[in-house]
């Protein structure tokens, strides 16, 4: 199974990207994904969880971030609005299923 994320890249203090993360390999459901942040010296953050029909976003990103996925695609979005600098990191997609991480896309906030 792999997971490639992209979409990261540098953007304005109140503007928007959206990443993706695209699942290949043998063939499991992306029913429950995570998206995860990580800034030098800091522990990996969940960001936002899809799993079923539900989602989930901690208060930092709530109302500002939006999971959504496209099974057709085997693929799942990261929708980020209002972008402040503290959401500078490296964002990776994880599969909740089988635990693995893909590699990470850089999202730069400037001011």
């Amino acid at each position: 199974v792999q997971l490639q994320a992209s979409g990261g890249g540098l953007v304005q203090a109140g503007g928007s990207l959206r990443l993706s993360c695209t699942v290949s390999g043998r063939s499991f459901s992306i029913d429950r994904m995570g998206w995860y942040r990580q800034t030098p010296g800091k522990q990996r953050e969940l960001v936002a969880v899809i799993s079923g029909d539900n989602t989930g976003y901690p208060d930092s990103v709530k109302g500002r971030f939006t999971i959504s996925r496209n099974y057709t695609k085997n693929t799942v979005y990261l929708q980020m609005n209002s972008l402040k600098l503290e959401d500078t990191a490296v964002y990776y997609c994880r599969s909740h299923t089988t635990g693995t991480f893909g590699q990470g896309t850089l999202v730069t906030v400037s001011s």
